[in-house]
């Protein structure tokens, strides 16, 4: 039975970018119930208050996007109890291990050679369209999931911005969500008070002088290129989105409609 969610936006310490989708409109004039999805970045750092509201909002599934790297470097979720985790890694462990010691060890000109001059942005777009392109069993298990009775569902990965937005992206695609509507839920991980802390090793001007962190910005950034390339990467892969949920997915019409049935209102 889903609770009663405050209207508000909790102040939440210890986690950031938290935010309830409810209320988005879908192209047939309905909408997402609020109280049974739910967006973050990672839940190792919560605080016991926090823990209180994630608690309090009934939920039956986290979905982790994190991969070992990730954990490694924040730590594992605050277990909530009653509450079931299902980790699903969406990139490389390798490749995250790799991205995390270039923005915490860094420095200016192997920035500069890694993700100057546009670099950062295409490569947060290419990551955008192989997310789509390679990982339809992770999406698949998701949104049969969430058919099945895994509502309400909480959706994080580290920042809480790419995995989660392409997660929640195609979870709201499936259900009829307009186009315009997910991007602008997805670029609400702009504000200040949502956005991931840079944290960087080492002391001295230099480690967050202004051009290292504009060097850095386009990794942290919300971006309407970066979920656009993932749209356009469902076209140019399976046509349109209904051929991608059906083909790539393996989300029947009858499987759409239980989704429907779990999340509009």
């Amino acid at each position: 039975m889903t609770q009663q969610v405050p209207s508000t936006e909790p102040e939440l310490a210890g986690v950031r970018n938290f935010r309830d989708v409810g209320g988005l409109p879908t192209a047939d004039g309905r909408r997402v119930r609020p109280g049974v999805l739910f967006r973050s970045g990672h839940l190792a750092h919560a605080t016991e208050r926090d823990a209180e509201f994630l608690a309090s909002l009934g939920l039956h599934t986290i979905f982790d996007f994190r991969n070992a790297a990730d954990q490694k470097l924040e730590g594992p979720d605050v277990e909530l109890p009653g509450v079931r985790n299902v980790n699903l890694p969406l990139t490389d462990p390798a490749h995250g291990a790799e991205f995390w010691t270039m923005v915490r060890e860094g420095d200016t000109e192997q920035l500069r050679g890694l993700l100057g001059d546009g670099k950062a942005a295409a490569r947060m777009v290419n990551s955008y369209r192989t997310i789509v392109k390679e990982r339809t069993g992770e999406h698949s298990r998701v949104l049969h999931s969430i058919a099945e009775d895994s509502v309400p569902a909480l959706m994080h990965c580290a920042a809480g911005k790419d995995r989660a937005g392409i997660s929640i992206a195609v979870t709201l695609l499936a259900v009829g969500v307009e186009r315009d509507a997910i991007l602008a839920d997805y670029l609400e991980s702009n504000a200040k008070h949502r956005r991931y802390r840079v944290r960087r090793n080492g002391s001295g001007e230099s480690v967050y002088s202004p051009e290292v962190m504009e060097l850095l910005s386009p990794l942290f950034d919300a971006r309407a290129e970066y979920l656009t390339a993932a749209f356009e990467s469902i076209e140019e892969t399976w046509g349109d989105v209904d051929t991608y949920l059906e083909q790539g997915l393996r989300v029947t019409p009858e499987t759409r409609e239980r989704l429907r049935g779990r999340l509009l209102d």
